[in-house]
């Protein structure tokens, strides 16, 4: 089961229910987004799936021509977007390291031997070894980073826009896990989505250091929300379009066969932290990727569009790059 959020010509939200097939895509009556209806299933006490499953609506859909318009929604919003945090983990993915260590890596000019390991692949190195515990022990802490609230999400179709000082705007495909913290401060997983995290990996190279200023950046999810559990394997796709052709393509994966992190221990890492289990306050929380097209020495332009697919998500995440025009940085003024 996957749900999506849309708006109509008048502008009016609602949400839709796909089973199999997205031209017939169910519309449910009474409720304008997904959040109302994992509220609902909280003061319930049912699950998400069952509630959707027994909600009335039978109007069917065709959410491909939806998303053709521009008219799908992120899956997953909060009317305050300060009450919607957007965070990530780095190196989770076996493979992942690679480019990151490219990145950062030092050569001796002496003798072209290489230095020691970067800070990048000693934490991959524990994640393999950490990353997924058995029991209820924790496991290896992974990198972690802020992205934003919900003011740098933008929907499907909408662009990922660079700020004027920016390096770079890349892609990076990935699976996010969706959240709702309850009333008594536990987390509740919604589903999952394809997302794109979108950093810029040039300001990243320059310094490690740099990377929490890489990360402030716009993203973006959906269409669908996955409800149903990840698959251990997910294969998709990652690709940029520009003038009408393919510029690049990869495949990509994830799922935890694919990743040297559990999902579980990237949670618990994420939500061990009291500040992030406020009653009413949505996450977004990105797991991560092991395929860039800034690897493989892509510049994506303005006027180029991301897209990316994998089984088992309906519909795929597109959005193109866009550049904000130079302006003036606020100047702080005494009170």
């Amino acid at each position: 089961m996957q749900l999506a959020q849309a708006r109509n010509d008048n502008g009016e939200r609602f949400v839709l229910v796909i089973e199999d097939d997205p031209t017939q895509a169910r519309r449910l009556d009474d409720v304008d987004s997904v959040l109302a209806l994992a509220l609902t299933a909280l003061d319930r006490n049912v699950g998400l799936a069952a509630l959707v499953a027994e909600w009335p609506g039978e109007a069917r859909i065709d959410a491909a021509v939806l998303s053709d318009q521009g008219r799908l929604l992120a899956p997953l919003d909060h009317p305050d977007p300060a009450h919607l945090l957007v965070t990530g983990t780095g190196l989770t993915h076996l493979g992942s390291a690679e480019g990151r260590d490219k990145m950062h890596r030092q050569m001796n000019e002496a003798d072209q031997s290489e230095a020691p390991l970067t800070d990048s692949m000693k934490m991959f190195r524990k994640g393999l070894e950490g990353g997924k515990p058995t029991g209820d022990d924790f496991g290896v802490q992974p990198e972690w980073f802020y992205k934003g609230d919900g003011g740098i999400v933008m929907a499907p179709g909408e662009a990922l826009r660079m700020p004027h000082f920016a390096l770079d705007g890349g892609e990076e495909p990935e699976i996010a896990g969706l959240y709702l913290i309850d009333n008594d401060g536990a987390p509740r997983r919604i589903g999952y989505a394809l997302g794109n995290e979108f950093s810029d990996h040039v300001t990243e190279r320059e310094n490690y250091l740099y990377l929490a200023h890489s990360k402030l950046r716009a993203c973006s999810f959906g269409p669908t929300l996955l409800v149903d559990e990840l698959p251990d394997d997910v294969q998709g796709t990652s690709r940029i379009r520009r003038d009408g052709g393919v510029l690049w393509e990869k495949p990509f994966i994830s799922g935890e066969d694919n990743m040297c992190h559990s999902l579980a221990n990237l949670e618990a890492h994420h939500f061990k932290y009291a500040q992030f289990c406020r009653p009413g306050d949505v996450h977004v929380h990105f797991f991560g990727t092991a395929t860039l097209s800034f690897s493989d020495g892509v510049s994506p332009q303005p006027g180029d569009v991301f897209e990316i697919d994998a089984k088992p998500f309906a519909l795929p995440l597109r959005n193109p790059l866009a550049k904000d025009a130079t302006a003036p940085v606020p100047s702080v003024k005494p009170l």
